[in-house]
């Protein structure tokens, strides 16, 4: 029986020449570790719909940023949890933040590890929303100034970049027009500007206490059938100012990851989200699947799809899988 005359397996069969002729490869470099913060000290409140996940007092996230940047990790996306809400969530932009505090510190102690904070409401709302509420619906024009007065304290407080998570029509726009007036013209803006209505942002929510106290996010984040409304979004984001635009979730929409990295040729980051996390972690628990290699082979995936950033609960152990390769 003859074979053809291409035989892929040929550089299949040693692992240098498979690793030699890897199409995709996953640096330390590509990831971004998400960080929870609250008030206090001494603090690391397990989260237990993500295992292995803290909220970090300001004194310990400054212990986990220092741990991440030692292990080459470039960034750490900060989102805060404060002590008290209310509904236009003041604690969101106020000087003495708890994201405002965590920023600070971490930059007093790790300079040169990036600092990338979530701006949005959420966290800080009595009632979870991403925006001011009037009449029992979600206001997007009178929440972008909260949002730039926000982005603009993280700014001040050393934020190398804001992350605007929110979904609000314009929000890019007036963030950058923001950080312009307020001399922080070099501050990039990563703009969430595919975010989808998603089931698995649940975790995330336990995590920081922002479930939404009536109705839900569909209104302003996208319907999971779209595909050409987040090539839309995108552009819009791109034409306001965005520097590096974000899909969320990562897995599901691996293929608008991919659409938005061939049309608009921009930094894309995709975030794997803790419903992703908490599936990997809870499979892995119980012996479904290997959890290292399941770990690994998603995030390649989401490199794969065109992301050049992935933001990811996994990050320090992915960071130990790739050192551990490089020393073996």
């Amino acid at each position: 029986m003859g074979h053809p005359v291409y035989r892929p397996r040929r550089l299949r069969e040693k692992p240098l020449l498979r690793n030699m002729v890897r199409e995709t490869t996953l640096a330390t470099d590509d990831l971004i570790c998400p960080l929870f913060v609250v008030h206090g000290r001494g603090a690391r409140e397990a989260i237990a719909s993500m295992p292995g996940q803290y909220r970090y007092s300001v004194d310990e996230v400054v212990k986990e940023a220092k741990d991440a940047a030692g292990m080459g990790i470039p960034a750490v996306l900060l989102f805060g949890i404060p002590e008290d809400k209310d509904p236009r969530g003041s604690e969101a932009y106020a000087d003495d933040g708890i994201v405002q505090q965590a920023t600070r510190a971490i930059k007093d102690t790790v300079p040169d590890l990036l600092v990338i904070t979530d701006v949005c409401l959420c966290e800080y709302t009595s009632h979870g929303h991403c925006g001011v509420v009037e009449e029992g619906r979600v206001k997007n024009d009178p929440t972008l100034e909260l949002l730039a007065r926000t982005a603009v304290s993280h700014a001040e407080a050393g934020a190398d970049l804001v992350a605007p998570s929110d979904m609000m029509d314009g929000r890019v726009a007036a963030i950058r027009e923001a950080l312009d007036e307020a001399n922080f013209s070099e501050t990039p803006i990563m703009a969430y500007s595919a975010k989808y209505a998603s089931s698995f942002y649940g975790p995330f929510r336990e995590a920081a206490q922002s479930a939404p106290q009536f109705g839900d996010r569909r209104s302003y984040q996208m319907d999971p059938a779209n595909a050409v409304e987040a090539l839309r979004e995108v552009a819009l984001d791109i034409d306001e100012g965005a520097d590096i635009v974000i899909v969320k979730p990562a897995l599901p929409y691996l293929d608008i990851v991919t659409r938005v990295k061939a049309d608009f040729g921009l930094p894309v980051a995709a975030y794997s989200v803790s419903g992703e996390y908490a599936m990997i972690r809870a499979a892995g628990t119980l012996g479904w699947l290997d959890e290292t290699r399941a770990m690994m082979e998603t995030l390649v995936s989401i490199r794969r799809a065109g992301a050049d950033l992935v933001i990811t609960y996994f990050a320090k152990e992915a960071a130990r899988v790739l050192e551990s390769r490089k020393a073996g």
